[in-house]
């Protein structure tokens, strides 16, 4: 408990510090209160359970405007998290297969690369998603006149596709699913043990897959076999039945991915870029091709130093979706924006929104973190 040490200084200045924060909170939270009250300003989450008086034009669940604010928040909720999963997903992939493709011995596909790296992380991501709204709503068909893809339906409307009539077959499929994620866990964990042991590289990826797609097929086979499909039809002033993703979604989505995979595709080549050129070498002289060099050698030692940064991006992505109400995205900050000019709790919104982002923030990257720590080098 003396000053002379330093763990019991660097503990007194936490407490100061923990301290002047609250206090800055309280006198920030306290003054605010205090204007809106002399100003007549209602302030407050009750209005969270008053009816919200609005409709919603997308959402996963449906939804009116009798319903309640918070089952609004919870719309805008789960359509921006539909964005932010599956822009993530999509990024992943078409980063790594761009960074990576900086690397062929193809001119051709290398210059591609280079190319779209140059050109689409030098725009603005909110021109973009202005483009992709634009192309998606002026230059397709309208709605009586749909590119015809096979089932799939494209036009001003956005894309109409068929889906399956949910039915006790389709539950089975479903659990057969979920009971082969484990089993194909247990499959590609002995992959890895048997590559260890002998250096034999097994499929770690494939086969795992098809675990899950075969115990995917025997539920679908023991629920009967069901085949109906809600499939989409040209209706005489629109595409009726069937599932669709609209203009704003689609815009939205690729917007974003396409956006960010360039950077992911610069993270990738800078990770690669690290490993030494004797490991790809060395790769080389035992026989390995260049695919297998790639995927056995370099990304899994490059994985240190590509996590930390495609968190970055991961973030990013989840924050930037925020632009989608620049093109009507009915995300969480269009439905608070929505919320302030019929409610006038400004405040109360902008919290929502903050928290949102805060916990969606904080959720990617405590996942990115795990991942980080199994991906590091284990010390001996």
């Amino acid at each position: 408990m003396s000053w002379r040490s330093q763990a019991f200084r660097g503990l007194v200045y936490q407490i100061l510090a923990v301290t002047a924060i609250a206090l800055s909170v309280w006198f920030l939270a306290h003054n605010t209160a205090t204007n809106m009250r002399v100003r007549g300003i209602q302030s407050g989450f009750d209005f969270l359970t008053s009816a919200a008086g609005f409709d919603i034009g997308e959402s996963l669940y449906p939804f009116d405007s009798g319903e309640p604010y918070w089952r609004a928040f919870l719309v805008g909720v789960t359509n921006t998290l539909r964005v932010a999963v599956l822009g993530i997903i999509l990024t992943t992939l078409l980063g790594t297969l761009i960074g990576v493709g900086r690397f062929s011995r193809n001119v051709l596909v290398r210059g591609l690369c280079i190319t779209y790296v140059e050109i689409f992380r030098n725009v603005p991501v909110l021109l973009q998603l202005l483009m992709w709204y634009l192309l998606f709503t002026e230059l397709l068909p309208p709605s009586t006149e749909p590119v015809v893809l096979g089932p799939l339906f494209l036009s001003k409307g956005g894309l109409n596709f068929p889906i399956p009539i949910w039915g006790v077959g389709q539950a089975w499929a479903a659990l057969g699913l979920l009971a082969g994620l484990p089993l194909a866990w247990l499959v590609r964990r002995r992959a890895v043990q048997a590559f260890e042991r002998t250096g034999r590289p097994g499929s770690q990826f494939w086969l795992p897959l098809l675990v899950v797609l075969a115990c995917g097929v025997v539920g679908w086979l023991l629920g009967g076999a069901p085949t109906a499909f809600d499939s989409p039809k040209q209706g005489e002033y629109a595409i009726e039945n069937g599932g669709a993703l609209t203009p704003e979604f689609l815009s939205v989505l690729l917007g974003l991915t396409i956006y960010t995979a360039a950077f992911v595709a610069e993270v990738v080549r800078s990770g690669v870029n690290s490993v030494p050129r004797g490991q790809g070498e060395a790769a080389s002289a035992l026989g390995l091709s260049p695919a297998q060099e790639m995927r056995l050698v370099m990304l899994p030692q490059a994985l240190r130093v590509i996590i930390p940064p495609m968190t970055n991006q991961y973030l990013n992505l989840t924050k930037n979706s925020s632009l989608a109400v620049a093109i009507g995205y009915p995300d969480v900050v269009s439905i608070a924006n929505t919320a302030i000019n019929q409610t006038g709790r400004a405040v109360e919104c902008i919290s929502v929104i903050m928290l949102v982002y805060l916990s969606t923030s904080l959720a990617t990257s405590l996942l990115m973190n795990w991942y980080n720590a199994r991906a590091a080098i284990q010390e001996r």
